[in-house]
């Protein structure tokens, strides 16, 4: 108290440290819970599969760059696959798209009704296409929220014509806003029943061959490994594959994503508390430098403290108590000020800053230790001053 701006620059940095911890604890925790929720958005229990890849000269182009996978393969899964709840196939093509004098280029995702139901993907205005339009090849279609603005603006696009390549299809419905996810823009596409697709703008029949780009799997409950292990069997038998290492198709379940995910934001939580750790190591050491100036302008004291009887624990532990009292203070205030930044940011960030208690309890320790750790050394050699020498000094 006799050096209180000292000390408050002292605790300044502890109150720093702390804040900086929980803030960007905080903040990395948000990250990880908005990247969960962006995969569950994809729909639950999912399952991707995809055509393998084609390769030249060991050169590899990519998944899907070959067309292994078919609409018959789809409904073998369905039939065949107890553990699967639910399909759905698609057929996607890049392809110009008018409404009177405008037009764009979009992506016409040729799917079942299943859809929406699977990828948890519903009309915001309208209706998606019922089966009874899937099986008569209706030329109907759902916009995408995107589209829709493209093509419409203000105006309201149901019940309205627009031309895909050329064919006339009546607008039903239009998506909700979805967003971008995995670098596809999901409200930048047109939905089509997959069989008028194949009749009026793929030019695929039975006879050509009716191929898809992907289909796609709801599992059932608790059951997404057995029904990777089933898909994955059946599809083996179908394409005649005798090794594993042939397989022409590849599997990706939600678990798969959400994994990745979780991986790209814990480095991303751990780079950020590292980053605050180190700010707290340098407001430990401040408050060590502060322990050990205090000890030399306090040398007589100690000498007269130890003179009168004073011993070693009560001389030690007098400086560890004052250098816990600092650090314990920081940690408190910090402990607010981060609660408060947390909630701050999370009003300019596109996702919640989330504050632990976790997180508070850390830090009340760390600061109740970085206090014990940095001022026992000060205090060791404040009890451990000769007091004769003390007391001569000045």
């Amino acid at each position: 108290m006799s050096n209180r701006l000292r000390s408050l620059l002292t605790v300044l940095g502890i109150v720093i440290g702390i804040a900086s911890v929980i803030t960007l604890l905080g903040i990395g925790k948000g990250a990880q819970l908005e990247a969960e929720k962006q995969v569950q958005s994809l729909g639950t229990n999912l399952i991707f599969i995809r055509p393998g890849s084609q390769s030249s000269s060991s050169i590899s182009f990519g998944q899907g760059t070959i067309q292994t996978l078919t609409y018959e393969d789809a409904l073998a899964v369905k039939k065949n696959c107890p553990a699967v709840l639910n399909i759905a196939p698609q057929y996607s093509s890049q392809l110009q798209v008018q409404y009177g004098e405008k037009n764009t280029l979009t992506t016409i995702n040729a799917t079942e009704p299943s859809y929406t139901t699977i990828r948890n993907f519903n009309p915001a205005q309208g209706r998606f296409f019922n089966d009874s339009e899937s099986r008569e090849e209706a030329r109907v279609c759902v916009l995408g929220d995107t589209v829709a603005a493209d093509l419409f603006g203000f105006s309201d696009p149901l019940k309205k014509k627009i031309l895909i390549r050329g064919e006339l299809f009546d607008v039903i419905g239009v998506m909700e806003h979805k967003g971008a996810n995995s670098a596809v823009d999901m409200d930048d596409q047109i939905f089509i029943p997959l069989s008028t697709g194949y009749s009026a703008l793929f030019g695929l029949s039975q006879v050509t061959g009716r191929t898809v780009k992907s289909i796609l799997v709801e599992a059932k409950p608790q059951e997404d490994d057995l029904a990777q292990f089933q898909i994955t069997n059946l599809l083996r038998f179908r394409h005649h594959i005798t090794a594993p290492g042939e397989d022409d198709f590849t599997l990706r379940t939600q678990s798969d994503i959400m994994q990745a995910a979780q991986s790209i934001t814990g480095v991303f939580s751990l780079l950020l508390g590292t980053t605050a750790g180190i700010s707290l190591v340098v407001g430990g050491i401040g408050i060590m430098n502060i322990m050990l100036v205090s000890v030399t302008e306090r040398t007589r004291e100690i000498g007269v403290r130890k003179a009168i009887g004073a011993k070693y624990s009560q001389i030690l532990s007098q400086f560890v108590i004052e250098a816990t009292v600092m650090s314990l203070s920081g940690g408190i205030v910090g402990i607010i000020l981060g609660i408060v930044c947390s909630n701050a940011l999370s009003s300019f960030a596109n996702w919640k800053a989330v504050v632990s208690l976790d997180s508070i309890f850390l830090s009340f320790f760390v600061s109740l230790g970085i206090g014990l750790f940095f001022g026992i050394y000060p205090a060791r050699t404040a009890a451990k001053l000769d007091p004769i020498v003390a007391l001569r000094s000045d």
